[in-house]
């Protein structure tokens, strides 16, 4: 369990933070982020970059990417923000079936966009992060 994905729509809001955040508490890991619809090169969204930096965390060199089906392939699992984005991953690319789980798989919850919404929306969905983050690290460490 090396190498983890992490996706969402745009690449610029919630999977970059969850990104940083992943890797910040796996750090023998390899984690990437893209988009289902990414913005593609676009950076990170200013209050995503803010609460990352708030964290200690950095979201500078941050560019959105478009999923493919190599990054699918290459991922040991790959962590989605709505059980919505974990069907299109699978409708997109049958064979990473098995390997798609919501961040928020553990809490039984989805991770709401914030794009485009003032900085509570921003703060609610990178509590929701730091949560799933929280789940996620421990059962990844175990499973090597």
């Amino acid at each position: 369990m090396n190498n983890i994905l992490v996706v969402c729509i745009g690449n610029i809001c919630r999977s970059p933070l969850a990104q940083v955040m992943l890797a910040h508490a796996l750090p023998d890991k390899n984690v990437w982020s893209a988009g289902l619809d990414a913005l593609v090169g676009n950076p990170a969204d200013p209050t995503s970059v803010e609460l990352a930096t708030e964290q200690g965390l950095d979201l500078g060199e941050h560019r959105a990417q478009q999923i493919t089906s190599v990054m699918c392939q290459q991922a040991d699992l790959i962590l989605v923000m709505e059980q919505s984005h974990k069907a299109e991953l699978e409708r997109r690319y049958p064979l990473a079936r098995g390997r798609v789980f919501r961040l928020g798989e553990l809490g039984g919850y989805d991770i709401a966009d914030p794009y485009r919404q003032g900085r509570a929306a921003f703060e609610s969905a990178s509590q929701h992060i730091a949560r799933g983050v929280q789940d996620w690290a421990p059962r990844i460490r175990q499973l090597g």
